[in-house]
């Protein structure tokens, strides 16, 4: 059984930063996809970033340019640093993990997921 858990979250000024990290038991993600999802109240949970060793890293339009995701393999670890936040990044943030190919950013996608940390941006 794969758990994954998030940590980092909080809560920042607009423009502020944050760094979220998720790992997995067992180590996983270094074969697997790993995206970063988002879901805030009201809205559809949105695929926002991915990684996967081998291939290219992937952002939505709303977070490129602000946020980059990266990987320790040696701790197991998915980072996703968050840089200049905006008061619409407030959400809960989860991670996701799964042995995938195609299309990234579909949340049914995914069967391994962590229970969410919550981002809140004030302005």
């Amino acid at each position: 059984q794969v758990e994954v858990v998030e940590s980092g979250g909080g809560s920042v000024q607009a423009g502020g930063s944050l760094r979220l990290s998720c790992s997995a038991s067992p180590d996983i993600l270094v074969y697997y996809r790993t995206t970063w999802f988002r879901q805030a109240p009201g809205k559809e949970r949105e695929g926002i970033s991915s990684i996967r060793v081998g291939y290219n890293d992937y952002y939505a339009d709303s977070v490129k340019g602000r946020f980059s995701i990266s990987r320790d393999n040696a701790e197991n670890k998915v980072y996703l640093q968050m840089s200049s936040l905006k008061a619409e990044d407030t959400a809960t943030y989860y991670c996701a993990t799964e042995f995938l190919n195609g299309r990234w950013d579909g949340p049914e996608k995914y069967t391994h997921w962590g229970q969410g940390t919550q981002v809140t941006v004030s302005s």
